[in-house]
């Protein structure tokens, strides 16, 4: 059990190392980063009855740490799975363009503020191929 705490400890000061490094660098190297972190994303807002306007917001990105560990007795496996997910957000509003009369021009949508490594949870995250 002492061994696993070990783990779990080197483990997250690992991923606060990793963390740092990547906001420290804008681009720093995403291919090798495991944690979670804000990073600027671009999408298309679209409604029925208006214009699509690009967006450029900040969402959350990277890869968490997960495994699985077998165990003798039922359920025979303790999983860990966990996603880099929205910790803290806050709601934007824009305005479409050329929307048809009596379609509402507003589209709101969630710009991370604070991301981390956690469970998939359906409130803020499509969690479906987990």
């Amino acid at each position: 059990m002492k061994l696993a705490f070990l783990v779990l400890g080197a483990i997250t000061l690992l991923l606060l190392v990793g963390y740092d490094s990547v906001l420290s660098t804008s681009n720093g190297n995403l291919q090798t980063f495991v944690g979670c972190a804000v990073r600027e994303f671009t999408f298309l807002a679209k409604k029925p009855g208006c214009r699509g306007l690009r967006i450029t917001t900040d969402a959350c990105w990277g890869r968490c740490e997960t495994w699985e560990k077998p165990i003798l007795e039922p359920p025979y496996i303790e999983a860990h799975h966990q996603v880099c997910t929205y910790n803290e957000t806050k709601q934007v509003t824009v305005k479409l363009p050329n929307c048809a009369p009596g379609v509402d021009p507003l589209y709101t949508y969630p710009m991370a503020v604070r991301c981390d490594c956690g469970p998939c949870s359906t409130a803020t995250t499509e969690c479906e191929t987990i």
